[in-house]
C-alpha cells in the first residue's frame, strides 16, 4: 500500500492532486498548525489583469490552532467575491460549463469550518479528475508526533509500505529512519504542464481551477512504484 498526505489547502494546485492519484490512501493532516498567509485559507488564480490571490478570511488565524479547528469569517462577503472573480476570469475559457456549476453552488453555502468547505473543494476536484483514493482524517488514526516519528506512525495505522512525499520534504525527511521501519521512500514525480491560459503568458503552479477550466482535468493514470 502507498500514503501520502499533505493539509487540506484551499483550491490546491495539480501537484496535489497528482499525488493523490498516485497512491492508495492519502492523509489529511487535520491536526497540523494553521499557517496564516500560506496556502492553507488562500490560492492564486489568473485574472484578465493579473495573478490574484482568492483568500478566505478566518478568526484567529494567527493563533496556535490546529487546522480542524479555524473558523471562517462570514461577516466578510468573501464567496461572493470568490465566486464573481472565477466567473469574470474563466467564463469564456473552455471547459466553463463543464465545471462552473459545482464552484456556484459551493459558493452558496455558508461554511463555517475551514477544513469543512476545503474537504468539500477538494472532493469535487477528485469527481473531475476521476481520482479514487482513500481519504483519511489523521485525527482519526489516534496516533501522534512529528514530521517524521508522525509519518512512520501514520503508515503503520494504516498498513502502508510505501511513503510517496513531495520533493519539499527533502529537507526534513529521514529516508534512513523510515527505511528501518520498513517504509520505503518514493519522491513524487511531478512536471508541470503547459496547457492553453486565458490572458497573456502561461503561468504556472496556479489553483487546480485554471486547469479545470483552461484544459479540461484530466491526470495521467500512473502510479508510484
Amino acid at each position: 500500500m502507498i500514503m501520502a498526505g499533505h493539509q487540506p489547502n484551499y483550491l490546491p494546485w495539480l501537484g496535489f492532486f497528482d499525488k493523490m492519484s498516485k497512491c492508495d490512501v492519502f492523509v489529511i493532516e487535520d491536526e497540523v498548525q494553521f499557517v496564516y498567509h500560506e496556502f492553507h485559507n488562500r490560492n492564486k488564480i489568473k485574472t484578465p489583469n493579473s495573478i490574484r490571490w482568492l483568500t478566505v478570511p478566518v478568526k484567529e488565524g494567527r493563533k496556535r490552532k490546529n487546522f480542524s479547528e479555524i473558523l471562517i469569517s462570514n461577516n466578510k462577503n468573501w464567496s461572493k467575491r470568490h465566486w464573481l472573480t472565477l466567473k469574470t476570469s474563466y467564463s469564456k475559457s473552455p471547459y466553463w460549463n463543464k465545471f462552473c456549476t459545482f464552484f456556484e453552488e459551493t459558493y452558496e453555502k455558508k461554511w463555517n469550518k475551514l477544513i469543512d468547505l476545503n474537504l468539500h473543494l477538494i472532493k469535487g476536484v477528485m469527481d473531475f479528475l476521476n481520482i479514487e483514493t482513500e481519504l483519511v482524517l489523521a485525527s482519526s488514526l489516534n496516533v501522534s508526533g512529528k514530521k517524521n516519528d508522525l509519518i512512520i506512525a501514520q503508515c503503520k495505522a494504516l498498513g502502508a509500505k510505501t511513503y510517496l512525499s513531495g520533493v519539499g520534504a527533502r529537507i526534513y525527511l529521514d529516508i534512513d529512519k523510515l527505511e528501518r521501519e520498513g517504509i520505503k521512500v518514493v519522491f513524487q514525480e511531478f512536471e508541470y504542464p503547459i496547457y492553453s491560459q486565458l490572458w497573456g503568458e502561461f503561468v504556472p503552479n496556479l489553483s487546480i481551477v485554471d486547469y479545470l477550466f483552461c484544459a479540461g482535468g484530466k491526470i495521467e493514470d500512473s502510479r508510484a512504484l
